[in-house]
């Protein structure tokens, strides 16, 4: 590899950026991996703001290596991180949108990690700035992530560190036909493809902003293409995952994040007209996805929307909205040691819906509870027997439930 390779690239698609360009610009050049080690694509994207002006002024008085390209408006960010990737030359890439900026020590600790790992993507803990971020996969640092039981899988932006030898062997791009969800298309592939995930969770990489002027590319878009983009996203998962339990877990996905949005409260307010239109759109995807492993996963409510559309029943699912919108707890139903809630339509023979919908998944009956109550004693009594010498001492775990255990509390 040339000497002058650079360990990462620096990709950043702009559009009608001003004046966040300016901060997202010297968030980029602070970084303490050092100008030396490091390199800024910045394409600008048909910008009319003064956007392409400020790159170009930007690179002629920066340390830091920076190529900028001004090209047509493209209709979306696939279109300049495409440009951006074909003139990379760093060992990593990095995409950057112009709205956001980078914590100081991002590149630097990313590099590290990937290094240290040997994995192919890097994800560094972001924070929302005027807008929300996802938490759930900051709970710690890991050098490799499992993408089927972490929550890794639900931060499938664009904005993470990704080895380019991975998107040249496969011949990665964002799809430029998707207007909405090309990122979680692309980060897919490479969990998929890759060779392991790590997760940088100690250090504020990355600060996602909410602009002012509302202008934020997933804000935008009517609801067709959201079922585009969840279509993808199935699809991709399905290429690369044969059915069963993993294919489960990551469907959980696109079903919670893409699809559950669109028949929530929105639905409420709805023409029927519009409503049946969503439900056609769901059905080959409902057909083909929705197995029980996924819905014995999800929340009581979640699952009981997302049957509704599978069984086509619209006006129960605008029963069930209207009455978890109204915030009053469903009744506890026990029957044979399940419980279920009682959301509108319970054993409705009309409805029809099967009561797997309503069950309440993990709640404990009387006879769990007593049992869970005898059960410690028991062991406090068995170990007060063994310090008196009146028992002996416990029979070691064979090797393979020892080997169970351990691989039970491996870092996620």
């Amino acid at each position: 590899m040339p000497e002058n390779t650079p360990d990462v690239s620096v990709i950043i698609g702009a559009y009608e950026a001003m004046p966040y360009l300016v901060k997202c610009l010297d968030s980029a050049e602070a970084q303490t991996i050092g100008p030396e080690r490091m390199e800024i694509i910045a394409v600008d994207d048909g910008s009319t703001d003064g956007t392409g002006e400020y790159l170009e002024e930007f690179a002629a008085r920066s340390a830091v290596p920076m190529r900028v390209l001004r090209q047509a408006n493209s209709g979306g960010p696939s279109g300049p991180r495409n440009t951006g990737l074909e003139l990379a030359r760093g060992r990593y890439v990095f995409f950057l949108d112009a709205d956001d900026h980078l914590g100081e020590e991002a590149l630097e600790r990313l590099v590290a990690m990937a290094d240290k790992a040997g994995t192919d993507v890097v994800l560094g803990k972001t924070v929302g700035v005027n807008r929300n971020a996802a938490k759930s996969m900051w709970g710690r640092t890991v050098e490799r992530a499992d993408i089927y039981t972490s929550n890794v899988k639900y931060t499938l932006s664009a904005q993470k560190l990704f080895r380019r030898e991975l998107l040249v062997r496969h011949g990665m791009r964002f799809d430029e036909s998707l207007r909405t969800g090309e990122d979680a298309l692309f980060t897919m592939e490479a969990y998929l493809r890759g060779n392991g995930v790590s997760v940088v969770a100690d250090h504020v990489c990355y600060y996602l902003v909410g602009r002012e002027d509302g202008k934020h590319v997933t804000k935008t878009g009517s609801y067709t293409l959201r079922f585009d983009s969840a279509k993808a996203l199935m699809e991709l998962i399905a290429r690369h995952v044969p059915a069963g339990e993993k294919r489960d877990l990551l469907m959980l996905r696109p079903f919670i994040v893409t699809l559950l949005p669109q028949f929530g409260p929105a639905v409420l307010k709805q023409s029927e007209e519009v409503l049946r239109h969503k439900m056609e759109l769901a059905s080959p995807l409902m057909d083909a996805y929705w197995t029980p492993g996924v819905a014995r996963r999800l929340k009581t409510e979640d699952r009981l929307r997302l049957t509704c559309v599978a069984r086509n029943e619209p006006e129960v699912l605008r029963d069930v909205v209207a009455h978890l919108q109204a915030g009053t707890p469903p009744e506890r139903v026990r029957r044979r040691g399940r419980v279920y809630l009682a959301y509108p339509h319970f054993r409705d023979p009309a409805a029809g819906i099967p009561d797997a919908a309503y069950e309440l998944r993990g709640a404990a009956g009387p006879r769990d509870r007593a049992r869970r109550a005898v059960r410690i004693p028991r062991r406090a009594v068995g170990r007060l027997l063994r310090w008196l010498g009146l028992r002996g001492p416990r029979e070691p775990h064979p090797p393979h439930a020892v080997r169970t255990a351990q691989e039970a509390h491996e870092p996620a």
